[in-house]
């Protein structure tokens, strides 16, 4: 049997820090006030993972650690679970969802595990009736998009080909242009958006990871223009713009 002391000790450091001895801010915590910091966490983890910095994601993961801990203490105040139940459930879930491991069942390929996964995971949430529940409402818009959309699909709803969700991209970039109202306005932007998040799906792309990526990318390259502008960006004119973000593309590029 695997021993890990170091888990161990978190869990009693948790356990300290929430005491009546113990830390005023930590003590004051609930599941609601840490929700921004899960979320955090997280994606500093996937962060480190982006920059392939292992020593940033042990840091990290450690945080995400931390999160799981510290809302499983608070559930062991409340009465509700602990840790121990948290690491049963999983484990419990783990198994049952991969029986061509602890089972009997033969697979052949790795879609056959996706599709075994899914019609176990049906099976033990028979509450669910729609093909559209259990998706959470905390996720980002985008991922939460292209989960909508997977779903979707699993019953047919597709597109017959990529050239109609191309024509469905710019069928709805052509109703914003023609919208009126600042309502309409929204309503054809989210349309638009939708679209493109099926055509990354399309395209075995994650909507969610291309556009942060995207925003790391923009952001680089702003810097650059700051660092190679020899006058303030505020009274620079448009060519002397282009000039600096073509400039500043090359040198990201390297």
């Amino acid at each position: 049997m695997m021993n890990y002391p170091n888990l161990e000790r978190l869990i009693e450091i948790i356990d300290i820090l929430r005491s009546e001895n113990g830390c005023e801010w930590d003590r004051e915590q609930t599941h609601s006030s840490l929700k921004r910091n899960m979320l955090e966490e997280a994606y500093e983890a996937v962060d480190a993972i982006d920059d392939n910095d292992f020593v940033h994601l042990q840091e990290e993961l450690g945080d995400v650690l931390l999160q799981v801990v510290l809302h499983s203490q608070i559930a062991k105040e409340e009465n509700t679970f602990n840790i121990e139940d948290v690491a049963k459930g999983i484990s419990d879930k783990l198994i049952h969802r991969h029986p061509h491991v602890f089972g009997d069942v033969k697979v052949s390929s790795t879609q056959e595990i996706l599709d075994n996964w899914e019609k176990l995971k049906k099976e033990e949430k028979p509450h669910r009736k729609s093909i559209m529940d259990g998706i959470s409402r905390s996720q980002s818009a985008l991922m939460s998009a292209q989960k909508i959309s997977k779903k979707a699909v699993k019953v047919g709803f597709e597109w017959p080909d990529e050239k109609s969700l191309y024509d469905c991209v710019f069928s709805e970039i052509k109703e914003f242009s023609e919208a009126k109202t600042q309502e309409d306005k929204e309503d054809e932007l989210g349309d638009i958006l939708f679209a493109v998040v099926n055509l990354a799906r399309w395209n075995k792309i994650d909507a969610e990871q291309a556009l942060l990526k995207a925003n790391k990318k923009f952001i680089q390259r702003f810097k650059s223009m700051e660092n190679n502008s020899n006058k303030q960006l505020e009274h620079l004119t448009l060519e002397e713009w282009d000039e600096l973000w073509k400039k500043a593309k090359e040198e990201t590029k390297k």
